[in-house]
């Protein structure tokens, strides 16, 4: 289906993206390759692009046959060791769009989706050590409570953890649909599928240690960056777009930057423009643009 190659904020991100057709840029989330094959078309020849993808499936489905293109099968986390590596010390722009792949929603037996039941896997790293399955049936009520309520904003993230625990009691929670069993109450008739997506996200971010990867991340962005280069980063929820804005703003996650006797700070960044959201013809044929905020940082 187009669907699946149709990614969100496409023209805006590539247009705050690409300023030297032939620079070198980096896709630090591959994904279905759709913004990729965009950076690619406003590129030169002398262009070069590098993509990172730790979900081995998608980087195979989605290996673009260009010489200026380099799949590097790796979590973003790791984005300055592996340019070194192809001996790339400094880029033109970096682009990460941090929603799931709309590949790993629709391939069921990888447990993303709240519509089709599968174990409780949601590893986007299909060799990672921990899975949903270990979160959901081995970490204590009160961990559980605190990544519902950190990484989903659920309002009854403590009533939900004890559901799961006291679930757990008589049988192992083995696939999606067991999950849903054990969350029904919490489930309001008409908004199953929207409070599901909430835990189903907390979980996921849980096993894939995502904040932290995007912490590390965006470190060393400023590093890579050349001189008004650019960072363009699309996030789906407050928890991650709070990070981004703060590291835009003035290069650090929490509290305030060091002041000179002046009072002046040096910031790593300059915020270009307000953050940006998809336009309702977007959202009308992609529902999963909804929560989407592109933030944009050109290196000072």
């Amino acid at each position: 289906p187009m669907t699946y190659h149709k990614p969100v904020l496409l023209d805006e991100s590539i247009d705050a993206l690409v300023l030297n057709p032939d620079g070198v840029y980096v896709d630090a989330t591959l994904g279905g390759g759709g913004h990729a094959k965009a950076i690619l078309k406003r590129l030169s020849n002398k262009g070069k692009l590098y993509a990172f993808d730790t979900d081995p499936d998608a980087a195979l489905q989605n290996e673009i046959d260009d010489e200026r293109f380099t799949l590097i099968p790796q979590n973003f986390r790791y984005i300055k060791r592996f340019l070194r590596l192809h001996q790339v010390k400094k880029v033109n722009g970096i682009l990460a769009d941090l929603g799931v792949s709309s590949h790993q929603f629709d391939s069921g037996e990888r447990g993303f989706s709240t519509r089709l039941e599968a174990r409780l896997d949601m590893r986007m790293n299909v060799n990672a050590s921990i899975s949903a399955y270990e979160v959901v049936n081995d970490y204590k009520e009160e961990k559980l409570a605190d990544i519902f309520f950190s990484y989903a904003d659920l309002r009854r993230a403590k009533a939900m953890a004890r559901s799961i625990v006291e679930k757990r009691l008589t049988d192992r929670i083995e696939t999606t649909f067991d999950l849903k069993t054990a969350l029904y109450r919490y489930l309001p008739p008409g908004k199953e599928n929207k409070v599901l997506a909430q835990v189903f996200q907390a979980i996921r971010i849980e096993v894939n240690d995502e904040i932290e990867v995007l912490k590390e991340f965006l470190s060393q962005t400023e590093a890579l960056l050349l001189k008004g280069g650019r960072l363009c980063v699309i996030s789906y929820h407050s928890l991650e777009d709070r990070l981004v804005k703060r590291f835009i703003r003035n290069g650090l996650f929490e509290g305030e930057p060091q002041r000179d006797v002046y009072g002046n700070f040096e910031v790593p960044f300059k915020k270009v423009g307000n953050f940006i959201t998809p336009s309702d013809e977007e959202i009308a044929t992609n529902t999963r643009a909804r929560s989407a905020k592109l933030r944009i940082g050109e290196k000072l």
